[in-house]
Order: C-alpha cells, then sequence, then structure tokens
C-alpha cells in the first residue's frame, strides 16, 4: 500500500472508531499526517484526556502510552510497536528508586516524566524539561532528590543555588553522547547560527548554548526569532519538522548520532495495523494509576 492510501485508511479507521493519534516530536515526521496533536510527551497525554475519544494511538515510546492510560484510564491506549521503548526510562525501575530513597530519607523526590508509572508511584512530583526549575522551586526545601537524568538535574542545579539537587546516575544517551567538539564544529562552519540546546545534554554543551530548553521550547524559539540560522542540539526529528515548516530558515543538525532508534520504530504501517487490530494495548492497574497520577497532577498544580 502506496504512502497517500495508507494516510487515507488510517484517517477512515480514526474516523469510525473514534480514535485520536497522538505523534511526540522525535517520530518520522510522516507521523504528523496522521495526527490530531504533535509535540512533547505530557503536552499529548494532556491533549489525549481533553478528548471525548474512546482510543488513543501514541505514536512514542512505552513511558508515554503509560503516561496517557494514567491520565484517561477509560481510554483504550495503544502502542502501535511494543519495540518503542526509552534507555533512559530503563535506567531506573522500582527496586532501584526504592534504594536510592532508602539512602537518601525523607528527601522529597523529583522525578522527570521520562519514566515508568512504577518510578512515578514512589515520587513526590514530576516535571518536564521546560519546567524542571520552577517545579524544584516550588518544593521550598534545601535538598531534593533527582530522578532518573542526572543531565536534566545538572542543569536544574546550574539555575538554583540554595538547592541541593542529589541525582539518580541515569540519562538520555542519545543527548548525553553530544559533545563539546560536535557543537564548536557546527558553530566555526556556521558562525551566525544560533546554538539550541536539549538541556537532557551534558553541562558542558548546554553552557555553549544560546538557548535551552524543551522539544517545544526549541521549536517556539524559531518560531518567534527572527534569526535565521540554528544549530539544533537535540533529536533529527525536531531538524526534520522545523525544515518543513521554516522554509526560509537553515537549521543545522548537531551529529547523526543523534537520532533515536526507539523513536523511528513506529511506521504508518504500524499506526494502521494498531487501529485495524486494536494493538497493542496498554495496561495500568488502578491502584498504580492512582499513585502515578498523584505526582502528575501536584506538578500540574504548581503551574
Amino acid at each position: 500500500m502506496g504512502k497517500t492510501a495508507l494516510i487515507d485508511e488510517i484517517k477512515k479507521l480514526k474516523k469510525e472508531k473514534n480514535a485520536v493519534i497522538l505523534a511526540h516530536c522525535y517520530e518520522h515526521a510522516e507521523i504528523d499526517e496522521v495526527a490530531d496533536f504533535v509535540g512533547d510527551s505530557l503536552y499529548l497525554s494532556r491533549q489525549a484526556a481533553k478528548t471525548d475519544a474512546d482510543i488513543v494511538v501514541f505514536c512514542g515510546v512505552y513511558f508515554m502510552a503509560e503516561t496517557a492510560k494514567i491520565l484517561s484510564p477509560n481510554k483504550k491506549v495503544l502502542l502501535p510497536n511494543l519495540s518503542a521503548g526509552c534507555a533512559m526510562a530503563d535506567m531506573i525501575n522500582l527496586e532501584k528508586i526504592k534504594d536510592f530513597k532508602a539512602k537518601n530519607p525523607s528527601v522529597p523526590v523529583v522525578c522527570y516524566v521520562n519514566s515508568t508509572a512504577e518510578v512515578k508511584s514512589e515520587c513526590d512530583i514530576c516535571c518536564t524539561s521546560a519546567n524542571a526549575v520552577e517545579i524544584v522551586k516550588s518544593l521550598n526545601t534545601d535538598k531534593v532528590l533527582f530522578v532518573p537524568d542526572r543531565n536534566l538535574g545538572g542543569y536544574v542545579q546550574s539555575k538554583i543555588s540554595d538547592v541541593e539537587i542529589i541525582c539518580y546516575d541515569g540519562c538520555c544517551p542519545i543527548h548525553n553522547d553530544l559533545t563539546v567538539e560536535d557543537v564548536l564544529k557546527q558553530k566555526q562552519a556556521n558562525p551566525n547560527a544560533k546554538v539550541l540546546v536539549h538541556p537532557e545534554c551534558v553541562k558542558a554543551v548546554t553552557d555553549l548554548a544560546d538557548y535551552v530548553g524543551s522539544t517545544t521550547g526549541i521549536m517556539n524559539y524559531v518560531k518567534n526569532s527572527d534569526e535565521k540560522e540554528f544549530i539544533i542540539v537535540t533529536e533529527i526529528g525536531v531538524v526534520e519538522r522545523l525544515e518543513r515548516d521554516y522554509k526560509d530558515k537553515k537549521f543545522i543538525h548537531i551529529s547523526e548520532r543523534a537520532i533515536c532508534p526507539s523513536m523511528k520504530y513506529i511506521q504508518l504501517e504500524d499506526v494502521l495495523a494498531s487501529l485495524k487490530e486494536e494493538k497493542f494495548e496498554i495496561s495500568v492497574s488502578e491502584k498504580l494509576i492512582k499513585e502515578a497520577f498523584a505526582p502528575i497532577e501536584k506538578m500540574i498544580s504548581v503551574g
């Protein structure tokens, strides 16, 4: 089946089954053609929760589909390809977070939303890459535990001097692998370009940025900027969408290494099969939904 026929069939089935399709910014850009919402993971889950859809098809990775289920417990949530996992989320589990907490008793835990439902359930409050600084400040404490991303935690620490942030030793391998040399090489070749960096990168890289922010933050920076050249220090999916949407601007992808294999597993064929057969359904127990929702709800209440 050709691409156009695939897209037409997906849209037809989506309407018949009262489904909503979500696409993360790191997915293949062609997925956007059938998606109702495109963006960061928590934004997508919150948008799906506001709809009256019966089925949510999440084109992302496993923990994102879990979050969608937590926020929409009465909807059927599907992940089109079960191979789509997250290396960072897999660096911590229920046993490991309990051990981390035991070594630092009575210290509040801030959990990056890029984590499983089980890990969220053991935390006090969640955060995103966009609001992490604000969330830590909201706790009004002199010490916090931050899981699972040490780089995001380190970035928050660089912005807050009066709170000790004890980071779990996890990271996004894709962002963590990007180096100062990568940035300087591209900056030398493109001296007029603004450097836009995701905070999952190491501190030495974020220190070189003109702007540090989430994927949505980076895209909004481009949208609102009069500049014409940008070095994009995050996953290639962001570059593909920026090139599509702002043809009058130049985008330099930081490195061919900045590609997340898991985010590329889902193809249009998978979306169609998922809708047709209503597979693969994400299941989260009622107890875990309640426990994992609490830190998300607390984050949302902060604003």
